[in-house]
């Protein structure tokens, strides 16, 4: 017997369908969550004429606490989580929720540029655990035919975040001080920590029955098939952020963007990855494998009809939408194959790889963007988006074929 990455369920095999009623309210405090802490996470780009004035620092070093904050997360949310799976699931939450809340706090409050550096290095600590933690919390509040839909609506409060989370607090601090903005975000999470101790369904912790007599994890069959979805993941994230990192001179040139549409223009492609968030929880719900599929092949078709100009200026606008539409459905849906892929016992630790996959991506396709630009010029980062997308959607092919085979053996 296999086990793939894109898991096949035997034809035999009976879900437990309607075996219990769809969680909606605790996964909409689970979303919430996600809604405050990527608005947390991403405050700081908004704000960085108000904060590098008052600080005395660059804005680029604003810009830094965004890095610093990711890069915590990479290094820190495994250990972090094999270090509290002993520990009761909804407590842990709350705590992590509420020094999130203190590390806000504590960044509306510094004095001095070194001690926001120190606010947002908590904040990592915090964040890394909690992203470790919430896809397996939802996972086990629902059945598995509603997994997929769970896994969308908890992510739908990062989508918020960006859409809404970051423009309201951002105009908030502008308003009345990027120090309120801060606060404000603070008492949120501290009121999402209460609101969690006091509504949210609790659930079992990881399973220790993998342990032997000294303590040490005994080799789990799906840690291999995990690790190839957390491999997929970074080269994914890696092609993405090449390319979405430095959208905006791309957009001005060549695609011939005014700078004063800029920013719808990022917002049709923000809404049409909510579109396609949408769709991975309704259309694609039970069809993750062939969404994913959809969403890797569309976003490298989009985006390499960005790089080529068809259509004109307003082709290239349909083809930023389809690559949001597109994009928007890839990682819920690969977070949803994780989820399915680990075994019970081992989805916190899962979810904790996957987290670091995903931050990797994100800061290392940056990265990768950064060096590529001055070097080979900005038509070479969609060119980059659309090699590593096709990459990863090989491997998921590949893996799919794999799982047929097996079934018909």
């Amino acid at each position: 017997m296999t086990t793939s990455p894109i898991p096949v369920v035997s034809h035999s095999a009976k879900l437990a369908t309607g075996a219990r009623p769809f969680p909606w309210f605790g996964l909409i405090l689970l979303a919430l969550g996600v809604f405050l802490a990527i608005t947390s996470e991403v405050t700081p780009t908004g704000l960085m004429p108000e904060m590098s004035s008052e600080l005395g620092v660059t804005e680029g070093q604003i810009g830094l606490l965004v890095s610093i904050f990711a890069f915590t997360v990479v290094i820190t949310s495994a250990p972090l989580t094999a270090m509290t799976r002993r520990m009761p699931r909804r407590a842990l939450l709350v705590a992590v929720l509420a020094v999130l809340g203190l590390a806000n706090l504590l960044t509306g409050l510094a004095p001095t540029y070194a001690i926001v550096i120190v606010a947002r290095v908590l904040g990592g600590l915090a964040h890394g655990l909690f992203w470790s933690m919430v896809p397996a919390y939802a996972a086990r509040l629902v059945t598995k035919d509603q997994l997929s839909r769970a896994v969308s609506l908890t992510l739908a409060g990062g989508t918020f975040a960006l859409v809404l989370g970051v423009p309201l607090a951002t105009a908030l601090g502008h308003a009345v001080g990027w120090r309120i903005a801060f606060v404000a975000i603070a008492a949120g999470l501290l009121l999402g920590a209460v609101a969690v101790m006091l509504w949210l369904p609790n659930v079992a912790r990881e399973s220790l029955e993998h342990e032997d007599a000294a303590g040490q994890p005994r080799r789990d069959p799906t840690v291999l098939p995990v690790a190839v979805i957390c491999i997929t993941v970074a080269i994914v994230m890696v092609g993405n952020y090449a390319f979405f990192t430095y959208v905006t001179p791309f957009l001005l040139d060549p695609v011939g963007v005014p700078p004063r549409f800029i920013s719808i223009a990022l917002f049709v492609y923000g809404g049409a990855g909510a579109v396609g968030l949408l769709l991975t929880g309704t259309l694609f719900a039970r069809r993750t494998r062939l969404g994913l599929i959809i969403g890797l092949a569309l976003s490298a078709a989009a985006v390499a009809a960005l790089v080529l100009g068809i259509g004109g200026f307003w082709g290239s606008m349909v083809a930023l939408a389809l690559w949001g539409l597109a994009f928007g459905m890839v990682p819920p849906l690969l977070q949803t194959r994780m989820l399915q892929t680990a075994s019970e016992r081992i989805r916190d630790t899962a979810s904790a790889f996957y987290t670091t996959a995903f931050n990797f991506g994100i800061s290392g396709g940056a990265f990768l963007g950064a060096m590529l630009l001055p070097w080979l010029g900005i038509t070479a980062l969609p060119l980059t988006n659309v090699a590593l997308t096709l990459v990863g959607l090989a491997v998921i092919l590949v893996v799919v074929l794999r799982g047929r085979r097996a079934h018909r053996t």
